[in-house]
């Protein structure tokens, strides 16, 4: 199989960071764990208010923030971070969800930080998902937040769970939420879609890497045929009654593929469902090129999106 066609700006980003990464493995998990860490350090709230744009706050396994200044209770994204469900955490993706989505569209943002693995295995940070949830709306009077227009968002790994609480919220009737925000989300375990071996050895996060991730997060239940669809979500035969969704992926993406089915499957289902395969994108793509033309388009499209749903 040919390898997927790159977007030739976003390839010049990541030929200057130094290339495709190697494929994770069980046995680099540890020193990968500590390198993410390292990678991504988490930013004290006094600099996360960025000299007072941001009013910002914590408690309990959260981390909220608004654009200073607005009045009334604002729409919240609860947003799920990336990471493989390995890495990652709350504070380190806030900047960038407040700069490109908070600010221009008036949004509160709760994010949160849910336990990793091995350490926790699902359903432990699925249900950390739901419950800071449920804190978000007993305490929307003090932050400030609408809990009638709550919008489910993440990105890779914190895109598979928003995705998964989606349906979790769905079967346990609430609470309420009006969309989901899905970029790159990780999304089916198996791992055995054409742009997976499209792909392996070429997008930042492979196949291999993919597997690992899975079986740290699933311990034994990892490809099991009666995996719960709230552990893996393309694994849900049934996407009737869920909230509107946008959902993003690169054309030159692992998860190109199960994406596309998903929203496919969504609109089975009779859902109301927004569709974006970029051309030519990576995994990560808007992080590692920001500036690449396609990675302003697809944060535009996002904000178009949030635009009309809050209207």
């Amino acid at each position: 199989m040919r390898e997927a066609y790159l977007d030739p700006e976003a390839a010049a980003a990541l030929a200057a960071r130094g290339g495709v990464p190697a494929p994770l493995t069980a046995e680099r998990l540890t020193e990968w764990q500590r390198a993410d860490a390292a990678r991504r350090p988490r930013p004290a709230v006094a600099e996360l208010a960025a000299g007072g744009r941001f009013e910002v706050g914590e408690a309990d396994g959260v981390v909220w923030a608004r654009p200073a200044g607005r009045a009334g209770r604002l729409p919240v994204l609860h947003y799920l971070h990336g990471g493989g469900l390995i890495g990652g955490n709350a504070y380190a993706v806030l900047p960038r969800v407040l700069r490109e989505l908070a600010e221009p569209l008036g949004l509160a943002v709760v994010s949160v930080g849910y336990p990793l693995a091995p350490g926790a295995r699902y359903p432990e940070p699925l249900h950390a998902c739901r419950d800071a949830l449920r804190w978000t709306v007993a305490h929307a009077g003090a932050l400030g937040v609408d809990p009638a227009r709550v919008v489910l968002a993440g990105k890779s790994a914190g895109g598979g769970l928003a995705a998964a609480l989606a349906l979790l919220l769905r079967d346990q009737g609430g609470p309420p939420t009006i969309g989901q925000l899905l970029l790159s989300p990780m999304l089916d375990d198996r791992g055995g879609t054409a742009s997976a071996r499209q792909q392996a050895g070429r997008d930042t996060w492979d196949a291999t890497s993919n597997a690992t991730a899975w079986q740290a997060a699933l311990g034994h239940r990892y490809g099991t045929p009666d995996l719960p669809p709230y552990a893996a979500p393309a694994r849900a035969t049934d996407l009737a009654g869920l909230p509107p969704a946008y959902l993003e992926v690169g054309s030159a993406e692992t998860f190109r593929d199960e994406v596309v089915a998903y929203a496919n499957a969504l609109w089975q289902s009779g859902g109301n469902a927004e569709l974006h395969v970029w051309p030519g994108a990576y995994h990560g793509f808007d992080t590692l090129a920001p500036n690449a033309a396609v990675s302003r388009a697809a944060v535009a499209a996002r904000q178009d999106w949030l635009r009309r749903l809050l209207t």
